[in-house]
């Protein structure tokens, strides 16, 4: 048996749960796993849904996600972090001081404000804790078009809307934020921009006619958290991740009428993984 002080990269996802395994920490474990990460994982919803509708939501208390933080980091410090469903501004603004105190990495932080159906998955009050306490400690922010409407404040119609967007976000305290394109009508082309404050950067890909898939910003997030905690530079991961989902999308399927579900063990052409990564 092997000591314990193993070299395998690990990832920590604080989210909701998908019991149909399209979205939410479910989603992310299956990403982190087809990337060669190890996964943590910390519940802040209990979510019944499938690929198709929501139809109940628990909250978990903000001092039982705390714990959950706490003894996985009492074995192993992840890394890297990244956050999905939240629910509450206590939750928030448990995870924010967490961060700090028990000296977790810099967050992908993707801000589920909505269901693709249309539940609420944030409550309202807790976008300021979300804007105020999360967002300024975050490495990454992942929002759509939607949620980056919401946290800049700006009607988002076309890439320039979406730069002035991206630029406020990062004055919100981010070090960068990718908004996801998929909302945006832009010819055959899905284009997502990344801004880091320095840089504005568009990153193109073919629109896939598969419809709306189930999960696919939970995807992205989970998969640049494990290229991360992977050794890679932020923008690399970012780059790598889209051709991750990407993949994934390409061999997407249904089950009965349910949206398209994500292929999370599809990986990009070429893409060789070594068994133990380079660590940071």
């Amino acid at each position: 048996m092997k000591g314990g002080n193993s070299r395998r990269p690990v990832a920590l996802t604080v989210a909701g749960s998908d019991p149909g395994g399209g979205a939410g920490i479910q989603a992310d474990l299956k990403t982190f796993a087809a990337l060669g990460v190890y996964g943590y994982s910390a519940l802040t919803e209990v979510i019944a849904q499938n690929s198709a509708r929501v139809w109940s939501v628990a909250a978990v208390a903000p001092s039982m996600v705390r714990a959950q933080l706490e003894a996985v980091v009492a074995e192993r410090k992840p890394d890297a972090l990244k956050t999905g469903a939240l629910g509450a501004a206590g939750v928030v603004k448990a995870l924010a001081r967490a961060i700090g105190e028990l000296g977790l990495p810099a967050p992908v932080v993707d801000p589920v404000m909505l269901s693709s159906s249309g539940t609420r998955l944030l409550e309202r009050r807790a976008e300021k804790a979300l804007r105020e306490e999360l967002i300024p400690l975050a490495r990454l922010v992942t929002p759509n078009v939607p949620e980056a409407e919401a946290l800049s404040g700006i009607r988002i119609a076309g890439l320039g809307e979406a730069r002035e967007a991206a630029a406020r976000i990062v004055g919100l305290g981010a070090r960068a934020v990718v908004i996801k394109g998929g909302h945006l009508a832009h010819d055959s082309r899905a284009i997502d921009l990344f801004h880091d404050g320095r840089r504005f950067i568009e990153l193109a890909a073919p629109r896939l006619k598969i419809g709306d898939a189930h999960g696919t910003g939970c995807a992205f997030s989970a998969a640049v958290a494990a290229y991360l905690a992977r050794g890679m530079e932020l923008e690399t991961a970012v780059r790598s991740a889209k051709r991750f989902v990407l993949a994934a999308l390409k061999r997407s399927f249904r089950f009965g009428r349910g949206r398209p579900l994500l292929d999370h063990f599809a990986l990009p052409a070429g893409q060789r993984l070594s068994p133990v990564p380079r660590r940071r």
